[in-house]
């Protein structure tokens, strides 16, 4: 089936005169055609932003997740999963452009057969890795003001939740799965909670997996963390289970300094998870953390 999509693919080639411009992508420069009309989205960071620009995708995976883009989603066309394309969909959508990453980067190469294909994976650095997406996307659909104007807000946001947390002491970050709890350091996917606000870390050197560092009820009381931030996984993915709160409502977490002080953050898992450097995404979490402890 691929090889005939290949094949096929050849009739949806740009034009010769084509207007195109060259981004910066994950996988380095990558020449794509200007305010391209039809748009397939693999990567809901990248959907995050898009829609903070006012663009419209025709194409989008399924499920969404996030509740704040749940409108913006109804009127696309399902075009697989997350972790799946469907091609047959994909193909037959004849899209001009093809925005992947994250957990579609796997199929990258295929999905290229179809149509001009970015890989706008967010790693190393989530909110310079971010904004840099934010930029790319407001080059390609001229929208370089308004791209513009949603970084330096942002960057106003981050600089008045550093100085607010400026005296909060240490944090832990854990997610739990239903009864089970993993902690991330500065140097895992949720690490641009310490380095871009300034934050100290409770527990020095925690395994920087994709999944986290494996920990107890014991390791949260001996880290005593004067910030808990906790995401539930199970939540932000839309599965039924023992929630978090509840999780975490244990004599020995109760004894850390986060707990007694009211310092545990329950942060929106989906948005942090799921489109973890999307622009909202982003903002929402500052609010969340400004509001839980800007005035303690």
């Amino acid at each position: 089936m691929l090889r005939i999509i290949g094949l096929l693919a050849l009739l949806f080639a740009l034009p010769a005169n084509a207007q195109t411009v060259t981004v910066q992508t994950f996988s380095g420069p990558a020449e794509v055609p200007v305010t391209p009309q039809k748009i397939a989205v693999f990567d809901l960071a990248a959907f995050d932003s898009l829609d903070a620009l006012g663009v419209r995708p025709q194409g989008l995976v399924r499920p969404v997740y996030l509740s704040y883009l749940e409108d913006a989603a109804a009127p696309t066309e399902p075009v697989g999963s997350l972790f799946e394309p469907d091609f047959e969909a994909v193909f037959a959508m004849a899209p001009d452009l093809i925005i992947a990453g994250g957990r579609s980067s796997e199929h990258l190469a295929d999905l290229a057969r179809i149509a001009p294909t970015l890989d706008m994976t967010i790693w190393a650095d989530t909110v310079e890795d971010g904004l840099a997406r934010l930029a790319a996307y407001g080059t390609i659909f001229e929208k370089e003001a308004e791209a513009d104007a949603l970084t330096q807000a942002f960057r106003a946001k981050l600089a008045q939740t550093k100085s607010a947390l400026s005296t909060k002491g240490r944090a832990l970050i854990v997610m739990t799965n239903g009864p089970k709890i993993s902690a991330y350091g500065a140097g895992g996917r949720f690490g641009w909670l310490h380095e871009a606000l300034n934050l100290p870390e409770a527990v020095e050197r925690v395994e920087t997996t994709t999944h986290g560092e494996a920990i107890s009820f014991e390791f949260i009381r001996q880290a005593d963390p004067d910030i808990l931030f906790v995401i539930d996984r199970m939540a932000a993915i839309g599965q039924e289970s023992e929630g978090a709160q509840a999780t975490l409502d244990n004599a020995l977490v109760h004894e850390t300094t986060a707990w007694k002080t009211g310092q545990v953050v329950h942060l929106s898992a989906a948005p942090i998870y799921i489109a973890g450097g999307g622009i909202q995404s982003m903002t929402l979490t500052l609010d969340e953390i400004l509001a839980a402890l800007a005035d303690q």
